[in-house]
């Protein structure tokens, strides 16, 4: 069972590692840490019964548009549904506070991301050349319009 709660300072450590075995430029624990005291942060993390983190959600909310940073899940903790469950409840939070969208980018060839995205709703809005790196690819740009 898997728990979604707000990012808390206990998490910061566990959330270090999970960008490490997630991505090629990692936000440091440092950065996520800043983010504690933004008053546009909403990042949310997916705790397991034993406390374990296994995965988290990092998004902005200004003017009710939410810009979803990361979502992240431990290898070895995907296809449980935790990214799913960690989407909804981050929607189900936008919405509360009013916001209009939710939008994010996507490395064009993350079958499984853009698979999850499109069940929860998202519509392709646009294409970023180049925008990742390590390897080198376009994102797209995908919103759902709440």
């Amino acid at each position: 069972m898997i728990r979604i709660t707000e990012m808390e300072e206990r998490h910061l450590d566990a959330l270090a590692e999970v960008e490490r075995a997630c991505f090629a430029h990692p936000w440091s624990r440092e950065g996520l840490a800043a983010e504690l005291s933004s008053p546009t942060a909403l990042f949310l993390t997916a705790e397991e019964e034993t406390g374990a983190v296994a995965g988290y959600v990092g998004s902005h909310l200004v003017c009710g548009e939410c810009y979803i940073d990361n979502v992240a899940v431990l290898p070895e903790q995907r296809r449980r549904g935790t990214a799913s469950a960690l989407l909804e409840e981050l929607i189900r939070r936008v919405k509360a506070q009013g916001g209009v969208f939710l939008t994010l980018e996507v490395r064009e060839s993350n079958a499984p991301a853009l698979a999850l995205y499109g069940k929860l709703g998202f519509v392709p809005a646009g294409r970023r050349k180049d925008f990742y790196t390590g390897p080198r690819e376009d994102a797209l740009l995908l919103t759902l319009y709440l």
